[in-house]
């Protein structure tokens, strides 16, 4: 399982392109998305606090049906993001079947923006009333609209490693970001390329 404390747990820059690429930890398999996975996003993310992402973890045991909903709604919206932010990449058209389970969730989730201090600044939460277990996917449907809207203007990328199929959004100064992250593909590009160099 991902330490949620790792900063290259989250790299894509806007929440529904973090969670588009869940699980992002080496030896995952893309298709897998476990309770564990979605927890450990949520809490990473800044969704639910520690405490209750303890208590959500448990909710496998306790209420497994709950739980398995859930997932599989959680399932469903992260397939139907990376299929619409792929086609995003291509210049393509977004499909109104990817759009369906982001909507699903905008319904069924009511909540309203309330400023939110972390001590030292301010910063804009989304609060979603509690009913059911749905309410934890509502940031994320949100900011997914959000992107979906913007289109080209949401800079949504894939990064430049043929092995890896990470999502970003290009805040770079010049637009030209290519890695999902430069410490980790950036990086291993630059040492794959110096070893080609070396050993021509």
């Amino acid at each position: 399982m991902p330490d949620p404390a790792a900063p290259s747990f989250l790299l894509g820059g806007r929440l529904a392109i973090d969670f588009a690429n869940i699980p992002s930890y080496p030896g995952a398999p893309a298709e897998h998305l476990s309770w564990e996975d979605l927890i450990v996003f949520l809490q990473a993310s800044g969704i639910v606090s520690a405490e209750r992402g303890s208590s959500l973890l448990a909710l496998s045991g306790s209420d497994p049906d709950a739980a398995q909903t859930l997932l599989s709604r959680s399932v469903r919206l992260r397939d139907a993001l990376r299929l619409g932010f792929a086609a995003m990449v291509r210049k393509g058209g977004i499909a109104r079947e990817w759009t369906e389970p982001i909507n699903e969730i905008l319904r069924i989730t009511e909540g309203h923006d309330e400023l939110v201090s972390d001590g030292i600044s301010w910063k804009m939460e989304f609060i979603a009333r509690e009913g059911g277990l749905d309410w934890l996917l509502a940031a994320i449907a949100r900011s997914a609209a959000e992107i979906i809207v913007a289109g080209a203007q949401a800079r949504l990328r894939v990064c430049a490693n043929t092995g890896c199929d990470l999502f970003f959004s290009d805040n770079s100064r010049t637009h030209r970001r290519r890695w999902c992250s430069m410490a980790i593909c950036g990086n291993r590009h630059k040492v794959a390329s110096f070893a080609r160099r070396h050993s021509a």
